[in-house]
């Protein structure tokens, strides 16, 4: 009752106090038909209240997303499945669903005739330009009487995710050097042509095709051992990006920042698609799909449609990090003759160490060098850090903000025979030229 009580609308309260100084207004004027009016106005909402709060409605609520991933730009269905499974009909729902900002404004809608075995969908669209991993939901439900006089609250705790990723471009194929290309143009990894002593074996398994025995292996051992199958090699990629705070410029979806983002998207996309088993890392060190992925590992490698999908969820949430240096703990034995693309914001002298041992890891150390200080201001570019990555190792090229990724994608299949590319408006430099400092 208490609850019911708290729940009087405005309408409900004014006919309580017009009640209460009816009953007033008629003890004091001695006016008993005063009196009765006064009464039944009082009475009027706190009856509703009362049948309403001994009311009990049982809600059910089904939500569905339809896709649950999305690329920023594109809208979202979610979809609302209610039920009534109590057995006293209600009055009228006013239903709203809680959505973050970026999505737009909260759904309301307001339902009526609902009985025994009720049940009703609803839908709406969410759409979102800024990436991130939003939850939709809670749902609050006020139930009201037909008067409009009383409403109580209720609130559904489930919620639905929805990822929005970064927006992608497609990449025309490259020269990307290296040994191996994607596993499209992968070889069997061939048997030794030698000696029978150079022929790849392992200890004999339950199941072994006894034909695979490599008997002189097993006669030197003296325990059963069998060639290994023949495997393909499969190319492994790393993408790592620089998210660094004092690396990038700029605010929101306009900042280096987002760039740096979509560019490794548009990489990972493309290089998944090539058949590359492709990881991404952060200036934290950290495998950042694999962690984003539940069960997932380092590398990842599924069906062509959905390679790249942790990636993209990855890259959904990243976040830009404090940290002053890039960390490469995330190279060892896997990382080394492998594929390494960089996306990378403002380096400097402190950061060579670091570059010239990834270049020494892998076989082909590609970069996109952001020119960070022009997004902040249309005449304060410096041209970026291309030429200091070259001289590091790397094949690199410069993007600013009015450059097209895919232009500057191709810029880098062709930087392997004439060094770095840099943006038209950028000064030359010569080999002397100290590296371009960070502006914190």
């Amino acid at each position: 009752m208490r609850e019911a009580l708290s729940g009087l609308t405005v309408r409900g309260r004014a006919f309580l106090a017009a009640g209460i100084t009816a009953i007033v207004c008629a003890v004091l004027l001695g006016q008993p038909a005063l009196t009765r009016v006064g009464v039944l106005v009082v009475a009027l909402p706190l009856a509703t209240a009362l049948v309403l709060g001994r009311s009990r409605y049982r809600l059910a609520l089904v939500r569905t997303v339809t896709p649950q991933l999305v690329t920023a730009g594109q809208p979202a269905r979610v979809n609302l499945a209610l039920t009534n499974e109590g057995r006293t009909p209600s009055g009228v729902l006013l239903l709203e669903d809680h959505v973050p900002y970026v999505l737009g404004t909260r759904p309301r809608f307001v339902l009526d005739g609902i009985g025994h075995g009720w049940r009703r969908q609803v839908t709406y669209q969410v759409r979102s330009d800024v990436r991130g991993r939003f939850e939709i939901g809670p749902m609050t439900v006020r139930v009201g009487d037909a008067f409009g006089l009383v409403e109580l609250g209720r609130a559904f705790r489930m919620t639905v995710p929805l990822v929005v990723t970064p927006r992608t471009v497609p990449l025309s194929a490259i020269p990307l050097g290296g040994g191996w290309t994607g596993s499209g143009d992968n070889r069997p990894r061939a048997f030794a042509m030698g000696s029978a002593e150079d022929v790849t074996v392992r200890d004999y398994r339950q199941g072994d095709d006894l034909r695979r025995v490599h008997w002189p292996s097993s006669a030197r051992t003296g325990e059963l051992m069998v060639r290994r199958e023949e495997q393909p090699w499969q190319s492994r990629a790393t993408i790592l990006l620089d998210n660094r705070l004092l690396a990038h410029r700029g605010q929101g979806i306009a900042s280096s920042l987002e760039a740096a983002v979509a560019a490794a998207a548009s990489v990972a996309v493309h290089l998944s698609h090539r058949g590359f088993q492709v990881r991404l890392v952060t200036a934290a060190g950290e495998d950042a799909a694999g962690s984003a992925a539940a069960g997932g590992g380092q590398w990842h490698v599924r069906d062509a449609d959905l390679n790249a999908r942790p990636l993209l969820e990855a890259l959904a949430v990243v976040q830009l990090d404090a940290r002053d240096r890039l960390d490469t703990s995330w190279m060892g034995e896997q990382a080394h003759g492998g594929l390494t693309v960089a996306v990378l914001g403002a380096v400097d002298q402190a950061d060579a160490p670091a570059l010239r041992r990834i270049v020494h890891h892998t076989s082909s150390a590609l970069a996109i060098a952001l020119d960070v200080d022009a997004w902040s201001g249309p005449h304060a570019g410096t041209g970026g850090a291309a030429p200091f990555l070259a001289r590091a190792g790397w094949r690199a090229v410069t993007l600013g903000p009015r450059d097209r990724l895919e232009s500057v994608w191709d810029d880098l299949g062709r930087s392997s025979s004439r060094g770095p590319v840099r943006n038209p408006g950028a000064a030359a430099e010569g080999p002397t030229t100290p590296a371009p400092a960070v502006v914190s």
